[in-house]
């Protein structure tokens, strides 16, 4: 079987490694004030438990992984798609860098300084690029 060329592989990866990044930094960041603080792993069962134990700051690489695992998937879902019918165009692959590069930047805002509406515009951008994807596959559907 021959690959197909994909100008989405490239996209699709990035995420893959921001999310690897976040993951690392939320793993680093927990163990680290778990450690620094002794706290007792056995006080950390339950979502509540961790949320009344940790704080904020800490939890905000936490957080963004959770959020890793929402519109990103619609993303990962639309360039399968798009790849696997031969519908990737240049607009497909200007919106999936759009999202690629807004979800970064929402990451970079999440995990440091964590100005709300900051992130929610980033978000709307990036989300919008996916939407753009997704109503272009439909409308290729009719």
């Amino acid at each position: 079987m021959e690959l197909l060329s994909n100008e989405l592989a490239l996209p699709v990866a990035v995420m893959l490694v921001l999310t690897l990044v976040v993951w690392v930094t939320l793993f680093v960041t927990r163990m680290s004030y778990l450690t620094a603080n002794k706290v007792d792993a056995e006080q950390l069962k339950t979502p509540a438990e961790v949320q009344a134990l940790i704080p904020g700051d800490v939890s905000a690489a936490a957080n963004n992984f959770k959020n890793l695992f929402e519109m990103p998937v619609v993303f990962y879902v639309t360039c399968f798609y798009l790849t696997l019918f031969g519908q990737v165009d240049s607009l497909h692959v200007t919106c999936a860098w759009v999202f690629v590069c807004g979800r970064i930047l929402h990451s970079l805002i999440h995990c440091s300084y964590n100005r709300v509406m900051h992130r929610f515009l980033v978000y709307l951008l990036s989300s919008l690029a996916v939407w753009v994807m997704v109503v272009r596959i439909f409308l290729a559907a009719l």
